[in-house]
This record gives C-alpha cells, sequence and structure tokens, in this order.
C-alpha cells in the first residue's frame, strides 16, 4: 500500500477547512493555497517515480482489500493529470489574488477552489466507481458556489442552467451504477473488468456503457455541449480558467478509463460511437469559434475542439493513438488555463468582450501580445510548440486504425481553430494603438502566472523528451489493463 495516494485528496480537504474557520484573514488563505498546490504537485512527482519503478500503485482505505473497501488507485496516466491539476491551479490562484477582488476572496473562494481541487484528484484517484460519482459530486458542489461568486446576473441565470444540468446528469449517474451492480454485483473498477470479461460484453452490457457514455460526455462537453459556452463564460477570469482546464478534463478522464478499463471489449461499436461524437464535436466547436467575435465565446467553443481532439486518439485505440491523447490532454489543460487567463487580461484592459471594438494592445503591451502569439499556435498545433506533438501522434493513431475521416476532420478543424484565435490577435494586438488614458487599467500581477504556463507549452514542445517516457507508460497501461487489475486485486481475482 502506499499512503502518498490519498494526500492529493485529504490535504486540499483539510486546509480548505481550516481556511473556512480563519475566514478573514486573506493572506493566509492565499499563503496556505499556494502551499497545497505546491505539495500536491511533489506528491505528484514522487509517486510517477514509484509507478516507473514498481508500477501501479494501491491504497486500501481501513484496510478493508479490493474489491469489499474503498480503493485509490494510481497508474501513470492518473498521477500525471493530478500533477497538472496542481500546476493549473497554482497559476490560477496566482492570477485570482489581482484580479478576483476581495469582495470575492472573503467569501471563500480559496476553500471552495480546494474543495473543488480534492473532487477533481479523487476522480483521478478513485479506484471505484461509486466514489468516482463522490469526488464528481464534491467538485460539482464547489462549482456551483464558484460560478455564483460575484452574484451578477448573468452568473446567476447561467449558474441555474449550470445546476440543472449536473443534477439532471448525475441522477443519470446513480441510475447507471445502480443496473451495473445488479448485473455484476461489483463496483470497484478493475473488479468490474474481471467480471466484464467473464461474462463477456453483451448487448446488455453495451447499453449500460452507452448510458455511462451519456454521462460523460455531458460532463466532458463531448457533443452534448450546450450548456458549457455560456456557463464558461459567466465567472471571473481565475475561475473560467480552472473550469475550462479541469473540469470538463475529469469528463474525458472518465470516459478514458471506463472505456479503457471496463467497456473495450466491443470495439467497433462503443469506440467507434466514441469516434463520432469526437468528430461532430470537433465540427461543431470549431464552426462556434470560427462564427463569434466575442472573444469569450470563441475561447469557450474551442474547449469543445479540444475535448472531440484528445477523444479522437482514445477512439482509435492504438498505441499512437492512447500517446497522442494522454500528451495533448496535458498540453490542453495548460494551453486552455493560458488562452483563459490572456482572454480575461484583455478584457480587463478593454473594458469588452467584442474582439471588434479592440485594438493596438501589443503597442502597450507586447508581452501579452507575443504570449498570446505562442499560445494561439499551441492550440493550433503549430510546430514545435506542445500541440504539434499530440496531434501528430492523435491523426496517426486515427489513420494506423483506418478511421480516416475522423483524422481529417481533425486536420480540417485545427485550420478552424488556429483561424479563431488569430482573428482576436489581429483585431485586438494589431492596428491604432490604445492611448493611455482610453486604457482601463494595467497588468500588474497578472502577467507571472500567464508566463508560467507560456513557458509550460514551449517547454512540452521543444522538450517532449523529457516526459515521453511516462506518457508512453501511461498509453501502454491503459491499452492493457492488466497492470492495474493485478496492483488493486492483488492477482486474486
Amino acid at each position: 500500500m502506499n499512503n502518498l495516494l490519498v494526500l492529493p485528496i485529504a490535504v486540499p480537504v483539510i486546509v480548505g477547512m481550516v481556511m473556512v474557520i480563519f475566514r478573514n484573514i486573506l493572506w493566509l488563505h492565499r499563503l496556505l493555497s499556494l502551499l497545497t498546490t505546491a505539495f500536491i504537485g511533489i506528491v505528484a512527482v514522487c509517486l510517477m517515480d514509484q509507478i516507473k519503478l514498481t508500477g501501479v500503485q494501491a491504497l486500501y482505505l481501513g484496510g478493508w482489500k479490493a474489491p469489499f473497501g474503498i480503493t485509490l488507485a494510481a497508474d501513470m496516466f492518473a498521477v500525471l493529470l493530478v500533477l497538472v491539476t496542481a500546476i493549473v491551479t497554482f497559476c490560477c490562484l496566482c492570477y485570482a489574488f489581482s484580479s478576483l477582488g476581495m469582495e470575492r476572496e472573503k467569501y471563500y473562494f480559496y476553500p471552495l477552489t480546494l474543495f473543488l481541487l480534492a473532487g477533481v484528484n479523487g476522480s483521478f484517484l478513485t479506484g471505484d466507481i461509486f466514489n468516482l460519482f463522490v469526488c464528481f459530486e464534491v467538485m460539482l458542489v464547489a462549482s456551483y458556489v464558484l460560478i455564483s461568486l460575484g452574484g451578477t446576473k448573468i452568473q446567476l441565470r447561467e449558474s441555474v442552467k449550470y445546476i440543472l444540468i449536473n443534477m439532471i446528469t448525475s441522477s443519470l449517474f446513480l441510475v447507471a451504477i445502480a443496473y451495473l451492480y445488479a448485473m455484476l454485483g461489483t463496483l470497484n473498477l478493475a473488479h468490474l473488468s474481471v467480471r466484464v470479461a467473464a461474462a463477456g460484453q453483451d448487448g446488455l452490457l453495451t447499453a449500460v456503457s452507452f448510458l455511462f457514455l451519456i454521462v460523460f460526455s455531458i460532463k466532458a462537453g463531448l457533443f452534448l455541449f450546450f450548456w458549457l459556452p455560456d456557463s464558461y463564460s459567466a465567472p471571473p477570469t481565475a475561475i473560467a480558467a480552472i473550469f475550462a482546464s479541469l473540469l470538463t478534463k475529469v469528463g474525458v478522464y472518465a470516459i478514458i478509463r471506463m472505456f479503457s478499463l471496463v467497456f473495450y471489449h466491443d470495439l467497433s461499436v462503443t469506440h467507434l460511437f466514441i469516434g463520432i461524437l469526437a468528430a461532430v464535436s470537433m465540427v461543431l466547436g470549431a464552426m462556434g469559434a470560427v462564427a463569434y467575435w466575442d472573444l469569450k465565446k470563441i475561447l469557450t467553443y474551442n474547449v469543445v475542439v479540444g475535448v472531440g481532439f484528445i477523444l479522437a486518439g482514445f477512439a482509435s485505440f492504438s498505441l499512437v493513438g492512447m500517446r497522442g491523447t494522454v500528451y495533448y490532454l496535458i498540453h490542453d489543460m495548460i494551453v486552455k488555463a493560458l488562452l483563459f487567463l490572456l482572454g480575461g487580461t484583455i478584457i480587463h484592459l478593454t473594458s469588452t468582450t467584442k474582439i471588434k471594438e479592440m485594438s493596438g494592445l501589443i503597442r502597450l503591451h507586447p508581452q501579452l501580445g507575443w504570449m498570446f502569439f505562442v499560445a494561439a499556435l499551441s492550440l493550433s498545433g503549430i510546430p514545435p510548440l506542445s500541440g504539434f506533438i499530440g496531434k501528430i501522434f492523435i491523426t496517426k493513431g486515427t489513420f494506423q486504425s483506418e478511421y480516416f475521416w475522423l483524422g481529417s476532420i481533425g486536420l480540417l478543424t485545427s485550420l478552424m481553430v488556429l483561424y479563431s484565435v488569430m482573428k482576436i490577435f489581429m483585431n485586438a494586438f494589431w492596428g491604432p494603438a490604445l492611448t493611455e488614458e482610453t486604457e482601463k487599467v494595467t497588468t500588474d500581477g497578472l502577467l507571472l502566472p500567464i508566463a508560467i504556463l507560456t513557458a509550460l507549452t514551449i517547454a512540452l514542445g521543444l522538450g517532449a523528451e523529457v516526459i515521453h517516457e511516462y506518457v508512453d507508460i501511461a498509453a501502454a497501461g491503459l491499452l492493457d489493463s492488466q497492470g492495474y487489475i493485478d496492483a488493486v486485486l492483488g492477482g486474486k481475482l
């Protein structure tokens, strides 16, 4: 057993509770939130090294062995996501110090962010599908408050829609869990994998798998993303960046985990359907990003495109495609947070979301302009930035699996994504310069977290060989789940 596994979940909850007690000491909130995310990052790095040396790590809470007790399980895929989650949250918290405002900060922003972080990490590390539901709910309850924090009209309107959608999907999630338990008699993910393999994934089990796919697709913004563009446009920039970077990726993770560990026996049905949903998401998301001239809408529709591209590689279910999925998922979490922080800074300076009403920012803020340019190229998959490597592997994987249509759609929508973000760059940063008198605010304190994320997307492209071994281990583990099963069940079942 490895007790490190509980720390990314327990520590944010404990620290968050301490913050609630000392509500009005904001400097303490800021310090503790940064130390907590940094600590989680260090724990994730330690777990990565242990997994590299000894394989998948497991922890049985209360000493009850799987499949009877609550199990935490960490393979390389989950721990990589925990590490990136800590990095992204750290940068978003730094950005919030100078942008959120004390009125919002004092209403439990930092405790709620840590509770959300605990839910996200718990979703990545749980080895039990019911506790996956519990961690989803912890994450969502925190997000319900964060999306409405500040109480503006648009926030209250969108929070109602956001809460209703998630309540419905959570109900469907419970129904799906109940059906699965009634059919197989277990909720442990590794044990479910063994039971499904023994029973055979017949039509009824495939139908249940589609119910899970509907639930996770709504949460991930895959195809059924009608709620996402407006909801993610409503909260303040730091919160929107956390949502765009983390919340949809938990849904993506759940799809990948369930359909690589449990429901992988009927690829011609389940994974083909995932590929179709991914293709439709890429097309519709790219069309939305191209059609709108509102900065927030462009960025939120690009979230949908990213989800589709990640799952296109997974649908191929090949080693190359899975490698691309893991790498592009890491890239997308970083670059989406970066773009939302950049977009929020642009709006902060111009007091408008209409890109046709912006102009000449690069003359007053050259660092901001060129960091946006780097982020735009990375998002579009231009070499040598991080998006390029993931897209190459995903496209190759789809072609190897003879999903030529899926790979071609990915390449086409990449061009549409490039157009959508470059029109922001050309309209907001070029043209007649804004004068000091018309500029609304400054960028004091905002550029450091943006610079960190920009450096990361460059480093992931130029220094890909540093993490390729970890990505390969993660991809291989998703394709061959026997190591995960043996680690959790001890090779007994």
